[in-house]
């Protein structure tokens, strides 16, 4: 063996990071399914009266034709575990957040899907918190000053 593959370092994740792989995986997938919604919604196979193109209002029409577009590209970057995957679905996620609480006399309430994303967010940060907390290097122990006065014998103790 040589000098250069017996110092080769081997890194593998975390069980967090093994989990949070697979959450961004399963966000990916449904990311996919709201993509392919919303493009059914805009091709017209499903027979409602807002799910053609031609008969949506043009609120609708605009945000179904960002969304169709936005979904599946946050899809591709969350599979991929890219930086850019979370990013794009976050810009979704405000999307219809947006759309559903502060437009929904436009859109109507759907509390289901900001509940949901409210949670996807949340246990995304709650992920990151914890891969930096695991990642973060250990901090180093205080030592007493020069002078001898620890934290022990700080403060009152020295009046008597």
């Amino acid at each position: 063996m040589s000098e250069v593959t017996s110092r080769r370092v081997i890194i593998k994740p975390s069980t967090v990071e093994i989990l949070f792989a697979w959450f961004q995986r399963i966000i990916a997938a449904y990311c996919l399914l709201f993509g392919i919604l919303y493009w059914v919604r805009l091709i017209g196979i499903y027979p409602g009266t807002l799910w053609r193109f031609d008969l949506m209002p043009v609120h609708w029409q605009i945000a179904s034709v960002v969304l169709a577009v936005f979904f599946p590209f946050a899809a591709a970057g969350l599979w991929m575990l890219a930086s850019w995957g979370p990013v794009i679905w976050f810009i979704c996620a405000v999307t219809e957040v947006g759309m559903y609480v502060v437009y929904s006399q436009l859109f109507g309430h759907r509390l289901l899907i900001v509940i949901s994303h409210i949670s996807v967010a949340i246990l995304y940060i709650v992920f990151r918190v914890l891969i930096y907390l695991q990642k973060r290097p250990p901090r180093a122990p205080e030592t007493d000053p020069p002078g001898g006065r620890g934290a022990a014998d700080s403060g009152a103790s020295g009046l008597r």
